[in-house]
């Protein structure tokens, strides 16, 4: 039986492309080539990397990572900030990686190659970011939690924070009432590649990623890669306060 929610979400992209004059073809042409679309992945980490980073997460020489790179930022995927001598780059905004992690959902898997390779990709489905928010088994897991326990209620393309849930995440640490001034969506859902259903995403998904880093449930396990190691506090809490086991 086909997942409800993916459905829903490509309908609805289906629905948007057929009313709205974009060219769809020309990001999928940016995204499609492979060194792009590994520095797009790389990107997806949620923090600027510098080019020669790129250049290593594409596989490619430095002089051919530029110009990969410059299309990117003048395809409006990517955008470039400089300090000092130095350009770092990273996604554009926060609907450039929903757009990328929802791609993830239709996309085939790529084939495991290594024992190294295999590991990554099980810490990639176990807990990562996706931009600025959290995903893999344990996002996915917590919005199932905040659902049950009537924090977050499901609807719509989103979620609605209930005041109890507002209360709730407020005394965790979570910055809630900043995420409410912010200009962007506030508690979007996101398709989760791996998992084929919603994580918390938007203003509120990116202060709870960044309250759970803080608070060392999570780190990264290498910069500018996406994948994150559950410590042994992270554990614990997850388990305590959500009833989520982590192997």
């Amino acid at each position: 039986m086909p997942n409800s929610s993916v459905g829903a979400e490509l309908s609805a992209a289906y629905r948007w492309a057929m009313t709205t004059d974009v060219d769809l073809a020309a990001a999928a042409r940016l995204i499609a080539e492979p060194a792009r679309a590994a520095m797009l992945d790389a990107l997806l980490s949620g923090q600027a990397l510098a080019a020669g980073e790129l250049a290593r997460a594409g596989g490619v020489r430095a002089s051919t990572a530029s110009g990969h790179l410059s299309q990117l930022v003048e395809g409006g995927l990517v955008e470039v900030t400089h300090s000092g001598r130095h350009r770092y780059f990273r996604l554009a905004s926060a609907d450039v990686a929903h757009a990328l992690e929802a791609l993830g959902a239709i996309s085939p898997p790529r084939p495991i190659r290594s024992l190294r390779q295999s590991r990554t990709d099980e810490a990639m489905t176990l807990a990562r970011t996706c931009y600025d928010h959290l995903a893999g088994v344990v996002a996915v897991s917590l919005v199932d939690a905040f659902v049950a326990d009537d924090i977050l209620a499901a609807g719509g393309d989103g979620f609605t924070l209930t005041p109890a849930g507002a209360e709730t995440l407020a005394k965790a640490g979570v910055d809630v009432a900043g995420a409410r001034t912010s200009r962007r969506a506030f508690a979007r859902s996101c398709l989760d590649f791996t998992e084929r259903r919603p994580h918390l995403a938007g203003a509120l998904g990116a202060a709870l990623c960044a309250q759970t880093l803080a608070d060392g449930w999570f780190v990264r396990r290498a910069p500018g890669h996406r994948a994150l190691r559950i410590t042994d506090e992270g554990r614990r809490q997850l388990a305590e306060r959500w009833n989520i086991t982590t192997p």
